[in-house]
């Protein structure tokens, strides 16, 4: 038996349409899951479901608002109809508003929660309701460089992060007892359709390239290896952890040590 399989089960990825989002599913499809793809764009969704096809995959496209929580119920609900079960949920879809705190408002606050945080919150408490008397799944959130480190002007974002990763902890021994598995993922720097304009600034990419131990930003693919993992039965006795992949950001920071220094 493969371990590292995903023969025959059932994901849910949420944000699908671009990004790391779509990068997982096509990946969790190559492993041999079908893939539901969910965002709120249609049109995206259907592209990644036709590269999924195009390369010998199984996927279906579910549009579903992670602010909305009558969406969410009724999309749990279309899956199970669909396929009978849900093995593995992938968090993914997010928000962002970059600015500094002094200028957040209640409106975007309460977009950037509901959908980071709510969203996600809710999302995995109706798909654990289909794991639980089946006693197995996986669960995996995503977080972010922010989950364990601050960065200016994205204080909101930094909340959700935050929460999500002791978020995924206490999910981690709630649903333990039911043999479900919750961990996170926490992308450091990852050019994507959302980021890529921002990381075009030479400026800006040349701080993130030297932050990095490995000197370079990621990719959404840098990230499929690792979700891939936790989503297979090779994770059975993890839980509970939030794992970087980052480069190696976290790991610290390189010093301008002069010569004299260092004698």
């Amino acid at each position: 038996m493969n371990m590292f399989s995903l023969q025959g089960k059932i994901a849910v990825v949420t944000g699908a349409g671009r990004g790391i989002g779509r990068g997982v599913a096509e990946g969790l499809a190559v492993q041999g899951a079908t893939v539901v793809c969910t965002s709120r764009t249609k049109t995206e969704l259907e592209e990644a479901v036709a590269t999924i096809e195009a390369a010998g995959g199984h996927a279906m496209a579910l549009t579903m608002d992670m602010a909305d929580m009558a969406s969410l119920e009724a999309g749990v609900q279309q899956v199970v109809a669909a396929f009978g079960r849900i093995d593995i949920l992938f968090n993914n879809a997010g928000m962002n508003v970059r600015q500094p705190i002094d200028e957040v408002t209640e409106e975007d606050y309460d977009r950037i929660m509901g959908v980071n945080l709510k969203g996600l919150y809710f999302l995995s408490q109706k798909v654990a309701r289909d794991m639980r008397p089946r006693r197995q799944g996986k669960i995996i959130n995503v977080g972010s460089l922010t989950t364990g480190r601050a960065l200016a002007k994205v204080s909101v974002y930094t909340a959700t992060k935050g929460a999500v990763g002791q978020l995924t902890k206490a999910q981690a021994l709630e649903f333990g007892a039911d043999n479900i598995q919750v961990n996170a993922i926490c992308p450091g720097f990852v050019v994507t359709s959302l980021t890529e304009k921002m990381w075009a600034d030479k400026t800006m990419r040349a701080w993130g390239e030297s932050r990095v131990a490995l000197g370079r930003l990621g990719t959404p693919q840098d990230m499929v290896g690792t979700v891939a993992f936790l989503a297979s039965a090779a994770s059975d006795y993890v839980t509970g952890q939030c794992i970087y992949i980052d480069g190696g950001f976290m790991a610290g920071d390189n010093w301008p040590l002069p010569a004299a220094a260092a004698k």
